[in-house]
């Protein structure tokens, strides 16, 4: 694979392995990696093949424009096309806000207000679990964020990656009408993604659970995830599901229809 990465042009080899997935639409973090240093959102829909759409992180407002602008960027982020917000707060000091910084408190409840009070607000994305080395774990527990949920209640929330807190996610999505999670990172870096899988929906339905691969930077990861995950579903949704016909329906609520209905392609 590596000898076929030199000998191949990167654009070509990076474009073989995206439409290698089979995504039909591809949601891409507008902060990492920072702008102008990767490949932009629509740069990669392109070498991918398909529909891609922006995703406005919190803290990239802020780092470039101010803490002043985040309201007015929120308030305007579905008509500048994007479908969705993304917060990164469990790294600048944890998911529980009560004793965070006010430098990260105060600009993400900015955002959150701003994105309630348009009426129609975006899905808001929290990385929660593992991460980088710059992370305090226990600190990025998705159990820390149930006086958020019940604060803001009208707002989709989507709890990112999770590990090794899958079990504490899925119970929030199951108690929460609002929430939704996903297993990206996780899958594909665990070794036993199957069992992932089976902690996510040991509360959870179906319904609540979203295919995401977290990739960014290396293009075998995107390929990776897609084919880790629709192995880990095969194996797991046989078991739960014994007739076939249920099966394939919760598989593809997981890897297409949950996420369709949440973030809504082309605003409908």
């Amino acid at each position: 694979m590596f000898e076929r990465r030199r000998a191949t042009d990167p654009a070509e080899y990076a474009s073989s392995l995206l439409r290698a997935t089979g995504t039909e639409w591809l949601l891409v973090d507008d902060g990492y990696p920072p702008p102008g240093t990767g490949t932009s959102w629509d740069e990669l829909g392109e070498l991918a093949g398909c529909e891609a759409r922006p995703i406005m992180r919190v803290e990239r407002v802020v780092e470039e424009d101010g803490e002043e602008a985040v309201a007015g960027e929120v308030s305007t982020a579905r008509e500048q096309g994007f479908v969705a917000l993304k917060t990164i707060a469990a790294y600048r000091g944890g998911l529980d806000l009560d004793v965070s910084p006010a430098v990260v408190r105060e600009p993400l409840l900015a955002a959150l207000e701003a994105n309630e009070a348009t009426g129609d607000p975006l899905p808001v994305q929290v990385h929660c679990g593992f991460g980088d080395s710059d992370l305090h774990l226990p600190r990025a527990d998705p159990g820390w964020l149930k006086p958020l949920l019940e604060r803001f209640q009208d707002t989709p929330f989507v709890l990112l990656h999770c590990y090794p807190f899958v079990r504490e996610a899925g119970w929030l999505a199951h108690v929460y009408g609002h929430v939704w999670f996903d297993l990206s990172l996780t899958i594909p870096h665990v070794s036993r993604p199957a069992e992932a899988v089976r902690e996510a929906l040991e509360l959870a339905p179906v319904s609540k659970l979203l295919y995401a691969s977290d990739a960014a930077r290396t293009p075998e990861l995107y390929l990776l995830g897609a084919t880790w995950w629709r192995e880990a579903l095969a194996e797991v949704l046989a078991d739960a599901l014994p007739r076939s016909a249920d099966a394939d329906e919760a598989g593809r609520m997981i890897l297409r229809d949950n996420a369709l209905e949440l973030y809504r392609p082309g605003g409908a």
